[in-house]
């Protein structure tokens, strides 16, 4: 059980430290680097080549089934859940196999309205401190539930 984190623009890092380690799991920050190491044990920073998507392979290479997933990237996140990996946004929402597919396709459209209109861009609301308890509430019950799935050691 591990908790990893695309770190390159995630709003709750610290967020999900203190709560990773209070469960005393082990957490990984990846980023193309600019992250302030911690000296906490339980956390890893994971500094990779910049390159499109080189942080979004890492994580997903490594996560699955007991893991949680911190990311606002649709894509990386559809990986993830397919490898059995619970993943949350930072604002808290859960990225299920129910809900995957239906994020994917709107975030899909929504490039292509953007591409087809360059008035249409921006937008969104900004992240407030609900997102932010709403994110450290989620991430509290993905590991209890990882900790209640996984086998005794």
């Amino acid at each position: 059980m591990a908790v990893y984190v695309d770190a390159d623009a995630c709003p709750v890092k610290t967020e999900a430290e203190r709560v990773a380690t209070r469960h005393k799991t082990q957490i990984f920050f990846v980023s193309n680097g600019g992250l302030r190491p911690s000296q906490n044990p339980l956390v890893q920073m994971i500094y990779v080549a910049d390159g499109p998507d080189v942080a979004d392979m890492w994580i997903a290479d490594r996560a699955g089934a007991g893991d949680v997933v911190v990311t606002n990237d649709i894509p990386l996140a559809a990986k993830c859940v397919a490898a059995g990996a619970a993943v949350l946004r930072p604002d808290g929402d859960a990225l299920t196999q129910a809900n995957i597919g239906n994020i994917l396709a709107t975030r899909d459209l929504m490039a292509d309205l953007r591409a087809a209109d360059p008035f249409r861009q921006g937008g969104g609301r900004a992240f407030s401190k609900a997102d932010r308890s709403r994110f450290l509430d989620a991430l509290d019950r993905a590991l209890r539930a990882a900790a209640r799935a996984s086998p005794p050691r």
